[in-house]
Protein backbone atom coordinates (compact mmCIF):
# COMPACT_ATOMS: atom_id res chain seq x y z
CA UNK A 1 0.00 0.00 0.00
CA UNK A 2 1.07 3.17 -0.91
CA UNK A 3 1.02 5.75 2.23
CA UNK A 4 1.60 9.31 2.82
CA UNK A 5 1.18 11.35 5.98
CA UNK A 6 1.15 14.39 5.63
CA UNK A 7 1.46 17.41 8.48
CA UNK A 8 -1.42 19.95 8.59
CA UNK A 9 -0.27 23.38 9.96
CA UNK A 10 2.59 24.86 7.13
CA UNK A 11 2.25 21.84 4.54
CA UNK A 12 -1.67 21.92 3.96
CA UNK A 13 -2.29 25.67 5.23
CA UNK A 14 -0.66 28.41 6.16
CA UNK A 15 0.58 28.51 9.48
CA UNK A 16 0.55 31.28 12.19
CA UNK A 17 2.59 31.58 15.51
CA UNK A 18 -1.05 32.43 16.57
CA UNK A 19 -2.37 28.80 16.37
CA UNK A 20 -5.25 28.11 13.30
CA UNK A 21 -8.03 28.65 15.75
CA UNK A 22 -10.85 29.01 13.34
CA UNK A 23 -11.71 27.61 9.96
CA UNK A 24 -11.69 31.77 8.67
CA UNK A 25 -7.81 31.46 9.03
CA UNK A 26 -7.20 27.82 7.60
CA UNK A 27 -6.14 29.32 4.11
CA UNK A 28 -4.90 26.64 1.89
CA UNK A 29 -1.29 26.76 0.61
CA UNK A 30 -1.14 27.17 -3.07
CA UNK A 31 -1.58 23.56 -4.92
CA UNK A 32 -1.92 21.81 -1.54
CA UNK A 33 -5.40 20.42 -1.98
CA UNK A 34 -4.63 19.64 -5.95
CA UNK A 35 -1.36 18.16 -4.42
CA UNK A 36 -3.73 15.70 -2.05
CA UNK A 37 -5.20 14.85 -5.10
CA UNK A 38 -2.82 13.98 -7.33
CA UNK A 39 -2.00 11.11 -4.66
CA UNK A 40 -4.90 10.27 -4.31
CA UNK A 41 -5.53 10.04 -8.37
CA UNK A 42 -2.21 7.60 -8.26
CA UNK A 43 -3.62 5.64 -5.60
CA UNK A 44 -1.91 7.06 -2.29
CA UNK A 45 -3.74 6.57 0.90
CA UNK A 46 -3.42 10.05 2.89
CA UNK A 47 -3.90 10.57 6.09
CA UNK A 48 -3.06 14.39 8.46
CA UNK A 49 -1.08 14.01 11.66
CA UNK A 50 -1.24 17.28 13.28
CA UNK A 51 -0.22 18.81 17.07
CA UNK A 52 -2.97 21.28 18.23
CA UNK A 53 -1.79 22.18 21.19
CA UNK A 54 -4.54 25.44 20.78
CA UNK A 55 -7.28 23.15 22.07
CA UNK A 56 -5.44 22.45 25.02
CA UNK A 57 -4.42 25.78 25.80
CA UNK A 58 -7.37 27.20 25.30
CA UNK A 59 -7.17 29.17 22.38
CA UNK A 60 -9.97 27.46 20.45
CA UNK A 61 -12.43 24.43 21.10
CA UNK A 62 -12.63 21.01 20.05
CA UNK A 63 -15.82 21.70 18.03
CA UNK A 64 -14.06 24.99 16.17
CA UNK A 65 -11.13 22.08 15.59
CA UNK A 66 -13.76 20.04 13.98
CA UNK A 67 -15.00 22.86 11.92
CA UNK A 68 -10.89 23.48 10.31
CA UNK A 69 -10.83 19.58 9.76
CA UNK A 70 -14.64 20.24 8.03
CA UNK A 71 -13.27 23.11 5.83
CA UNK A 72 -10.47 21.06 5.19
CA UNK A 73 -12.75 18.27 3.74
CA UNK A 74 -14.97 20.42 1.79
CA UNK A 75 -12.12 21.43 0.11
CA UNK A 76 -11.09 18.21 -0.85
CA UNK A 77 -14.28 17.34 -1.78
CA UNK A 78 -14.89 20.04 -4.13
CA UNK A 79 -11.31 19.22 -5.79
CA UNK A 80 -12.71 15.75 -6.28
CA UNK A 81 -11.01 13.45 -3.30
CA UNK A 82 -10.29 13.19 0.17
CA UNK A 83 -7.84 12.11 2.46
CA UNK A 84 -8.24 8.16 4.17
CA UNK A 85 -7.75 9.92 8.11
CA UNK A 86 -6.87 12.40 10.48
CA UNK A 87 -4.71 11.98 13.73
CA UNK A 88 -3.98 14.70 16.15
CA UNK A 89 -2.83 15.30 19.37
CA UNK A 90 -5.12 18.29 21.36
CA UNK A 91 -2.37 18.46 24.29
CA UNK A 92 0.52 21.25 25.71
CA UNK A 93 4.11 20.35 25.01
CA UNK A 94 4.21 19.86 29.32
CA UNK A 95 1.07 17.29 29.36
CA UNK A 96 3.26 14.57 28.60
CA UNK A 97 1.16 12.54 26.59
CA UNK A 98 2.42 10.02 24.07
CA UNK A 99 0.64 11.51 20.99
CA UNK A 100 2.49 14.75 20.63
CA UNK A 101 5.28 15.24 17.96
CA UNK A 102 7.96 14.74 18.21
CA UNK A 103 6.83 11.34 20.19
CA UNK A 104 5.66 8.83 17.94
CA UNK A 105 2.50 7.63 19.49
CA UNK A 106 -0.07 9.14 16.56
CA UNK A 107 2.59 7.36 14.21
CA UNK A 108 2.05 4.22 15.99
CA UNK A 109 -1.92 4.94 16.01
CA UNK A 110 -1.68 5.51 12.52
CA UNK A 111 0.40 2.48 11.55
CA UNK A 112 -2.17 0.04 13.61
CA UNK A 113 -5.41 1.46 12.07
CA UNK A 114 -4.18 1.11 8.15
CA UNK A 115 -1.69 -1.76 9.21
CA UNK A 116 1.33 -0.02 7.45
CA UNK A 117 4.55 -0.58 7.10
CA UNK A 118 6.18 2.77 8.39
CA UNK A 119 9.45 2.09 6.57
CA UNK A 120 7.68 2.22 3.39
CA UNK A 121 5.61 4.96 4.33
CA UNK A 122 6.78 9.06 3.63
CA UNK A 123 6.12 11.23 5.88
CA UNK A 124 5.97 14.97 4.58
CA UNK A 125 6.15 17.97 7.22
CA UNK A 126 7.21 21.26 8.12
CA UNK A 127 9.18 21.15 11.00
CA UNK A 128 11.70 19.00 13.18
CA UNK A 129 9.50 17.20 15.38
CA UNK A 130 7.80 16.10 12.00
CA UNK A 131 11.27 14.66 10.79
CA UNK A 132 12.12 13.37 14.54
CA UNK A 133 9.06 11.91 14.98
CA UNK A 134 9.36 10.35 11.54
CA UNK A 135 12.84 9.03 11.54
CA UNK A 136 12.19 7.59 15.27
CA UNK A 137 9.57 5.17 13.09
CA UNK A 138 11.86 4.69 10.14
CA UNK A 139 9.78 6.49 8.01
CA UNK A 140 10.49 7.97 4.48
CA UNK A 141 10.94 11.78 5.51
CA UNK A 142 10.23 15.00 3.16
CA UNK A 143 10.38 18.68 4.52
CA UNK A 144 8.71 21.36 2.74
CA UNK A 145 9.86 24.93 3.09
CA UNK A 146 6.65 26.31 3.57
CA UNK A 147 5.53 26.95 7.54
CA UNK A 148 8.14 26.58 9.50
CA UNK A 149 10.22 24.84 7.17
CA UNK A 150 12.18 27.51 5.84
CA UNK A 151 13.75 28.85 9.89
CA UNK A 152 13.96 24.87 10.45
CA UNK A 153 15.65 24.47 7.71
CA UNK A 154 18.42 26.84 8.92
CA UNK A 155 17.99 26.52 12.01
CA UNK A 156 18.46 21.97 12.73
CA UNK A 157 20.46 22.22 9.16
CA UNK A 158 22.74 19.31 10.75
CA UNK A 159 19.81 17.66 11.97
CA UNK A 160 18.36 16.87 8.34
CA UNK A 161 21.09 14.79 6.58
CA UNK A 162 19.56 12.69 4.12
CA UNK A 163 16.15 14.17 4.20
CA UNK A 164 15.17 15.45 0.57
CA UNK A 165 13.95 19.22 0.52
CA UNK A 166 11.07 21.10 -1.45
CA UNK A 167 9.47 24.65 -1.61
CA UNK A 168 6.09 23.10 -1.18
CA UNK A 169 3.81 20.15 -0.92
CA UNK A 170 3.34 20.08 -4.51
CA UNK A 171 6.33 20.33 -5.79
CA UNK A 172 7.35 17.05 -3.12
CA UNK A 173 4.35 15.11 -4.56
CA UNK A 174 5.33 15.66 -7.83
CA UNK A 175 8.66 14.49 -7.08
CA UNK A 176 6.83 11.22 -5.31
CA UNK A 177 5.02 10.73 -8.49
CA UNK A 178 8.08 10.85 -10.86
CA UNK A 179 10.55 9.37 -8.32
CA UNK A 180 9.61 6.06 -7.71
CA UNK A 181 12.93 5.05 -5.40
CA UNK A 182 11.24 6.91 -2.71
CA UNK A 183 9.01 4.16 -2.63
Amino acid sequence: MKFVILDRDGVINKDSDNYIKSADEFIPIKGSIEAIKKLKDNNYKVVVWTNQSGIGRGLFSMQEYKNISAKLTKLLKNCGTKIDGTFFCPHTPDYGCKCRKPKTGLLIDIKNKFNIDLNKTIIIGDSITDMQAGRRVGAKLIMVKTGKGKNHIIIHKDKLKNISIYKNLSYAVDDILINKELL
